[in-house]
């Protein structure tokens, strides 16, 4: 079996379903739910249009998670037609990064996606380094990639308990999701000296070192993750509540998620074996061993699944890299930050984050700040083909389906 290769591929020797703690994600579906044959319904409305009911859901509405709204024509409980509604935020962060030093732009990208603000600090840095030419030393790699796996694994658990508490189990799965997140976040305080905004990596390494006594509690907190993520598949992979609710509901074709650059879960959920860390092996990752789940269905229930596996692998490469760590320096003690100026040209640097593809382009004109600065995230992308999925279903489907998709507002404002 390649690197790659669906984990659901095993369905062919377990046919009696997956069971909790495997890596499949086929389960025996009702032939209700069977999705052969499965066309999406016809955006085509009644003859006249007061027989639609238009509804605005958001922003008051707890599923739309701040000041992103839909509007909605409803024929009954069916989804006629959708529309996403964002860019009240005003955030102005590119045109923030054209009028600032390279290096007073890290600090912003932590507010990007706020929930993986490590991640964002390593795409930026990633583009700057491609732009300059930059080195970064090895032990300095092994950072980045533990604090970006450690990142992923508590976004992807919190993902889940969202979901969750949006299919109206109030409380106990996000809540299992957050004690484990905050114990994540203790690490992340420690040695960045902030929860959330960290502002830890730099171009060309990273601010400070990581103690001894950090990498012994890392690694202690890396061993008690598989534990947690067998707890939270028992409690919720074969819960037939859950699955009727998620089986069969906002199906993402692979060829409409890889024609409208949909990445991430979602584009590996439906199928589609893409992973920025084996396709450019960015940083070490080309070091370490781990496979990519994919899913079967597109639905809203592969793109848990996927997660749920994801988080799996990411403890893999954790524990490869905090055993193979090595000593030295973090960051390049030649390299002058203050008055950084690259040369004259393009970059554009990307990684596999949490969400998906999160990109930055760069043009220097070799002065002290980007003559231009743009970012690709992978919530605003994602987030274009809500209402193909969401057409033809309910109003109650809606809220799931936008929860599966996994966004925080923060990168998805222009």
């Amino acid at each position: 079996m390649s690197e790659s290769q669906s984990h659901s591929a095993a369905a062919g020797e377990n046919p009696e379903g997956r069971k909790p703690g495997s890596q499949n994600l086929v389960s025996q579906r009702p032939e209700s739910q069977k999705l052969e044959g499965w066309n999406r319904p016809a955006r085509t409305e009644p003859e006249a249009d007061g027989q639609l009911l238009e509804v605005s859901m958001g922003p008051h509405h707890p599923s739309t998670h701040g000041v992103f709204r839909m509007d909605v024509a409803l024929d009954g409980e069916r989804v006629i037609r959708l529309r996403p509604v964002f860019g009240y935020l005003h955030r102005n962060h590119e045109k923030l990064g054209e009028g600032q030093s390279y290096l007073s732009s890290m600090p912003y990208t932590d507010r990007l996606d706020y929930f993986c603000s490590l991640s964002n600090n390593w795409a930026y840095a990633l583009a700057v380094e491609k732009l300059a030419g930059q080195q970064v030393p090895e032990r300095a790699e092994y950072l980045r990639v533990i604090l970006a796996e450690l990142t992923r694994f508590q976004n992807h658990a919190s993902s889940i308990g969202f979901l969750i508490q949006e299919m109206g189990a109030s409380g106990t799965p996000l809540m299992y999701a957050f004690r484990e997140r905050e114990k994540i976040l203790d690490l992340f305080e420690e040695l960045t000296g902030a929860r959330m905004m960290c502002n830890y990596m730099r171009f060309g390494g990273c601010r400070v070192d990581a103690s001894p006594a950090w990498l012994e509690k890392a690694r202690a907190r890396v061993a008690a993750l598989p534990g947690f993520v067998d707890e939270f598949e028992r409690l919720l992979a074969t819960n037939e509540i859950l699955m009727a609710r998620c089986q069969g509901v906002g199906i993402l074709r692979p060829e409409l998620a890889v024609n409208a650059g949909v990445t991430g879960p979602m584009l590996r959920a439906s199928g589609v074996g893409y992973d920025i860390r084996k396709v450019d092996g960015y940083g070490i990752y080309n070091r370490f061993s781990f496979r990519v789940p994919l899913g079967e269905h597109g639905d809203v229930y592969d793109r848990f699944m996927v997660r749920l596996l994801e988080m799996r692998e990411s403890v893999k490469i954790l524990e490869q890299a905090l055993k193979e760590i090595p000593a030295g320096p973090v960051m390049d003690p030649r390299l002058k930050l203050r008055n950084f100026r690259p040369k004259p040209g393009e970059a554009y640097g990307r990684i596999e984050a949490p969400k998906g593809e999160l990109g930055f382009y760069l043009i220097s004109d070799g002065g002290p700040n980007p003559y231009r600065y743009r970012v690709r995230p992978p919530s605003l992308i994602n987030l274009t083909i809500l209402e193909d999925m969401c057409l033809g279903h309910s109003v109650a489907d809606v809220v799931l389906i936008s929860g599966s998709v996994d966004i925080v507002l923060g990168e998805v404002d222009r």
